[in-house]
């Protein structure tokens, strides 16, 4: 979906209308690079404060180490999409082949929704933590480790779904990029776009439905354990955030950028201003590999609490 179709220009041939993408190529070079820096740096030492979480794992700690996980499938593929734009930005005569792109936007996607789904458990986890604290036997690891294995099913499927849909869209000796000019390929793109909208809104309104009740009951016991609901309410501050951040701005852009490409919307004044600000959203959305890791940090400090609170009374803590 965030595919450009020409090297300079796109010409929006339902109706008449020229969008600048001449400084794509060389913005995604900078902006991959310093997300690859950063996250690389983050996520290791993420996973080292992961790794010496005592041995009584915790549901925020399997969820946590998914994400991890999730976020260096996207920094491993990092390398080959800086390549990728630097020969375009050059003009070079290299071209990937279909595989090329295919597993590229395949680990891509998969960073992009492995983060928004694990997220919304870590969300989740903290709803039945403070909201419904007698239904213990759901954040059990077990059930934690069953959920991620379906988690991790679903990414995949979709991960891989979408890339062959856009890649039956994609210009013939171009294959990382779509060719929205005829009818046939506007089925495949829209059915793409209904697949990652649908992937954003319904887990967004599920985190923001937990935390609006978590708020509620952290509110009515504003006096009582003070301490340790600041924990919680500065994990919950932090997730909310992230994903708000990250995921917001790319998928609403993401709506009208698609809609007047494919000609749906005749706006080329909304045509522009999508796709000026597609590669600015879209890094967004790549840097929450790079942002995770203070997630991990305030997390597993709630972590130990609750390791320590389990070995204290024998159940598990908020």
């Amino acid at each position: 979906m965030n595919r450009t179709t020409t090297t300079t220009t796109t010409m929006l041939t339902s109706f008449n209308c020229t969008v600048d993408t001449n400084y794509h190529f060389a913005y995604y070079q900078i902006a991959y690079s310093l997300i690859f820096s950063f996250g690389l740096a983050s996520n290791v030492m993420a996973l080292r404060r992961l790794w010496i979480i005592p041995r009584n794992l915790t549901s925020t700690a399997v969820y946590m180490a998914n994400l991890a996980a999730v976020d260096l499938f996207f920094i491993v593929s990092l390398p080959l999409r800086i390549y990728y734009y630097y020969n375009r930005y050059h003009d070079s005569a290299w071209f990937p082949g279909r595989a090329f792109c295919l597993l590229t936007f395949t680990l891509k996607y998969i960073s992009l929704y492995g983060g928004i789904f694990f997220l919304v458990c870590i969300g989740v986890d903290r709803y039945f933590a403070v909201v419904h604290p007698l239904l213990q036997r759901l954040r059990q690891v077990r059930t934690a480790r069953v959920l991620s294995s379906m988690i991790w099913l679903v990414v995949l499927a979709l991960s891989l779904t979408l890339p062959f849909l856009l890649s039956a869209a994609s210009l013939r000796n171009h294959p990382c990029m779509l060719d929205p000019s005829s009818q046939r390929h506007h089925t495949f793109i829209l059915v793409a776009l209904a697949l990652v909208q649908a992937a954003f809104l319904l887990p967004a309104l599920l985190l923001i439905f937990s935390y609006c009740s978590v708020l509620r009951v952290l509110c009515k016991l504003a006096l009582r354990k003070k301490a340790h609901h600041k924990r919680t309410l500065t994990v919950i501050y932090w997730v909310l955030g992230v994903f708000l951040l990250c995921f917001a701005p790319y998928h609403f852009n993401l709506l009208g950028y698609t809609l007047t490409h494919t000609g749906v919307l005749r706006s080329c004044g909304l045509a522009k201003v999508t796709t000026a600000l597609h590669p600015i959203v879209l890094s967004l959305a790549s840097s929450n590999c790079c942002l995770n890791p203070l997630i991990y940090y305030f997390s597993s400090n709630l972590v130990h609490k609750q390791v320590a609170g389990h070995r204290g009374s024998g159940s598990q803590g908020e």
